[in-house]
């Protein structure tokens, strides 16, 4: 059974998927699509997850580390601004795309810095910094896996979303 994703509806057989969506093979990328967006949500809900325990529970009980979240809302805006940009047809790296680099790797050291920087200054607990720590990493493996599957088409367009 094929779901047809660009017609919203189920066909079951073959040829009528392939008649209806003009091809079998459109419906499985859809579908490959669909999986790889369900799977980076739930790797999203994990790490937000690992930082509301780290603020939330009873023994911990401070909000410090939810500043956090800015870095999470910051670290893709460099490279989506650099990919609108930058010409690909050079095959060469430019300053562009170095820049953006540069800022969104600031971005993401300090958004692991600040909560080793609260725990420092005993402002959280270790375990807290250890939650947020680990919550940071699946995050940020979650905005990575985002752009390797979904960046890479050239006809990909935020107006999906």
């Amino acid at each position: 059974m094929c779901v047809c994703f660009v017609h919203m509806r189920s066909v079951s057989p073959k040829w009528r998927c392939a008649a209806v969506c003009s091809g079998f093979s459109k419906c499985s990328i859809e579908m490959a699509g669909i999986k790889a967006l369900i799977s980076l949500s739930f790797g999203g809900a994990i790490g937000l997850m690992f930082l509301m325990l780290g603020c939330a529970l009873p023994v911990y009980d401070k909000y410090w580390p939810l500043f956090v979240l800015f870095f999470y809302i910051l670290s893709p805006i460099p490279y989506c601004i650099s990919r609108r940009v930058v010409d690909d047809t050079d095959a060469a790296s430019n300053a562009c795309k170095e820049l953006a680099v540069f800022l969104t790797t600031g971005i993401v050291v300090s958004a692991f810095g600040l909560p080793i920087v609260f725990a420092r200054a005993q402002v959280i607990a270790w375990g807290a910094c250890a939650l947020v720590l680990t919550g940071n990493v699946v995050i940020f493996a979650t905005i990575l896996g985002f752009f390797v599957v979904f960046g890479s088409n050239d006809d990909f367009s935020w107006q999906q979303w």
